[in-house]
């Protein structure tokens, strides 16, 4: 099989390390990749929103299978495009993508299908939603309707903070256009997990558990962030949270989603709250998460290619995912003043130590090479650095251990990704 992977994050080397896995693939490529998914892939100079140019390129070359990884191009109809010139692709339609692209639209969805969420109200109009803040309790959620690259969600503690962040995303437009409509939510407490799943219209089947962290910096302070690290399997998913969550949540969503005549294929990603009443959603994403996928991945025994095949074909019942009885932890290397300022173009060092190490990974979320053929920093997130282990406390430790290997200027990382788990 020939094989076109959409996107250039470290969620995409991931998914191409996955896909190189596979038996069944001969060649792949990546639009537009970066240095680090060169490795398996041949990289093509074509963005992710160029849908002319992706779907021309996959007649040309014959592609049997297109996977496409960012949300912004899922939002936008890409796989439609990729459908309506015959070819085979792997991810939502643009009207099932909404479940991630509008809050209003995940939360009204929620409330109509009694999928247990927070509370919640929306305004297109700040005048409206600074009055309705004057009677609300605080703390506060305010989320941008839109897509914000996983930033444009603000808790504020104060009744100022709230109306600065109303200003913020409405009248400042801080993410663009994704704030002209914002959700005000209750503020709920409790233990985040991320759990992915696989869906073909009809079935779903649940991966492995795993936890994000979104803050800038240690103890989850600073501004939020694509995400500075994960570990899998989290110890606060127990069986008694996944089969509430089965019956309520999961195959809930996937027939809601059905019922609306939005058949969704892909990926669904629900992010949950395990709240003293129980697990609700806090967001859904229509996509494999980043950095979650590169926790997930690894630990997954299944052919990924047969996956995402049954996931088209409407085949996923006859599929078991497995997964390895162990644990992951990915600690993210980014640019120092990331999610803000932050300088490019620093040589990468000690990326050869990870070849010959079984069990640890260097996933590239923003690298290229220059002129000179050197591997160098190109984003805010750099590098995730995922090591596995009999356990948590030890993938955890080896991730750590790991990330001492690679250097380059304005290095940055939280020390506490995983602090969690010793609370477990």
């Amino acid at each position: 099989m020939k094989v076109l992977i959409v996107g250039g994050g470290g969620r995409e080397h991931a998914i191409a390390w996955k896909v190189a896995k596979s038996p069944k693939v001969e060649k792949i490529y990546c639009a537009p990749g970066n240095a680090g998914i060169a490795e398996y892939a041949e990289c093509v100079d074509i963005g992710v929103m160029e849908f002319e140019k992706l779907t021309s390129f996959a007649v040309e070359q014959k592609i049997d299978l297109t996977i496409v990884g960012p949300d912004d191009p899922l939002a936008a109809g890409a796989v439609d495009a990729f459908e309506a010139a015959g070819l085979r692709v792997f991810g939502p339609r643009k009207n099932a993508a909404i479940l991630e692209a509008s809050k209003a639209f995940s939360k009204d969805l929620m409330k109509k299908y009694d999928i247990p969420t927070a509370g919640y109200e929306t305004f297109d109009s700040p005048e409206e939603a600074l009055a309705y803040l004057e009677t609300a309790k605080m703390p506060i959620v305010l989320k941008a309707d839109g897509l914000a690259l996983g930033k444009g969600v603000l808790i504020c503690n104060t009744l100022e903070e709230a109306k600065d962040g109303v200003r913020a995303l409405m009248l400042d437009k801080q993410f663009g256009a994704a704030g002209s409509r914002i959700v005000v939510e209750e503020f709920m407490t409790g233990r985040e997990v991320s759990v992915l799943s696989f869906v073909d219209g009809n079935t779903i089947k649940i991966m492995t558990s795993a936890q994000d962290h979104k803050r800038a910096k240690d103890g989850d302070q600073g501004l939020n962030t694509g995400g500075m690290g994960t570990f899998s399997p989290s110890p606060f998913y127990t069986d008694e949270v996944d089969a509430f969550c089965q019956k309520h949540i999961y195959q809930a969503t996937v027939d809601a989603m059905k019922a609306e005549g939005r058949e969704f294929k892909g990926i669904i990603f629900f992010g949950l709250m395990l709240t003293k009443n129980g697990p609700k959603v806090l967001e859904y994403n229509a996509r494999f998460g980043d950095p979650e996928t590169q926790v997930v991945l690894p630990r997954m025994k299944n052919d990924i290619v047969d996956v995402f095949e049954a996931c088209i074909d409407g085949t996923l019942d006859k599929v078991e995912l497995e997964f390895e009885d162990n644990a992951a932890v990915c600690v993210v290397l980014a640019s120092a003043g990331y999610p803000e300022h932050y300088e490019k173009g620093f040589k990468i060092h000690g990326l050869d130590t990870f070849r010959d190490k079984d069990g640890y990974y260097v996933f590239h979320a923003g690298s290229k090479f220059d002129a000179d053929g050197d591997i160098v920093t190109n984003g805010g997130r750099v590098l995730g650095v995922t090591a596995t282990g009999a356990t948590l406390k030890e993938a955890r430790a080896n991730a750590y251990e790991a990330t001492e290997w690679i250097a380059f200027d304005n290095k940055y990382m939280r020390g506490d990704i995983g602090k969690a788990i010793d609370e477990a």
